[in-house]
């Protein structure tokens, strides 16, 4: 489970010793859309380590990366090759500039209201050039992911202070509909107190999600279940969608 709220600095340092880029599958299927792209946006990009890799992995175009937490962006700006930006899409205005953008880490997720959702897509659409992609996944609410978010399923780590640090997450109930309110809390006998990150997620359907995405004006031109690229069936614990602007 990737949890996007970390706006506090002393949080975000805490995004990479988890969720290191070499272990994530998303970003080994976004990486080659990013590098067959000339300009591309990161939409929610966190500590930025996509775009990192496919600088360091020879792409010699336009790279942004689009965050509204301060903290995630610090660690971003390690590179200064890559145009970073604070705020979210309902500040940014662009206009037919990229020809693909990304929103990794279930970040689609964070989208809780139907106007939120249609707003975020309507601009993604002016953000594209005609003919432009978006590529972004959200977990399929049919697998239930939420019931394993348990302290009994919690993870350990090592900050990059060399301290051994333990997740537990605990998910509120009941869960209302498509809505999956959590904590995550994180400790350290090297701490003198735990962290706790508080997340709201929406779990849309497929259905629901091609009904957003048509009215907005993209063609799904495909979707996968997993990021192996199996077909979306009903125990998928993903959609990965690649939607096209028209």
């Amino acid at each position: 489970m990737v949890d996007r709220q970390f706006s506090e600095p002393h949080l975000a340092a805490l995004y990479d010793p988890q969720f290191g880029r070499e272990a994530r599958e998303d970003y080994r299927f976004y990486l080659p859309l990013i590098m067959a792209a000339g300009a591309v946006v990161d939409i929610g990009c966190g500590t930025g380590a996509l775009l990192h890799w496919a600088r360091e992995s020879g792409h010699g175009g336009r790279l942004t990366g689009l965050d509204p937490a301060a903290g995630m962006l610090e660690i971003a700006r390690k590179r200064s090759d890559v145009d970073w930006v604070h705020g979210d899409l309902g500040s940014a205005a662009w206009a037919r500039e990229f020809d693909l953008a990304v929103m990794t880490g279930h970040a689609f997720q964070v989208l809780v209201e139907d106007e939120q959702v249609r707003a975020s897509l309507a601009s993604v659409y002016s953000a594209l050039t005609p003919g432009g992609l978006f590529a972004f996944e959200t977990r399929n609410p049919a697998a239930r992911a939420w019931e394993k978010w348990t302290p009994e399923h919690g993870a350990e780590f090592v900050d990059g202070n060399g301290n051994r640090v333990q997740r537990a997450v605990r998910v509120e109930s009941p869960v209302d509909g498509d809505i999956v309110r959590f904590t995550a809390t994180y400790s350290s006998d090297a701490w003198t107190q735990p962290e706790t990150s508080r997340s709201t997620l929406r779990f849309l359907g497929a259905d629901r999600l091609l009904e957003f995405l048509g009215d907005a004006g993209f063609v799904v031109e495909e979707q996968f279940g997993d990021w192996d690229r199996s077909p979306l069936v009903d125990e998928s614990p993903e959609i990965i969608t690649l939607a096209r602007r028209r």
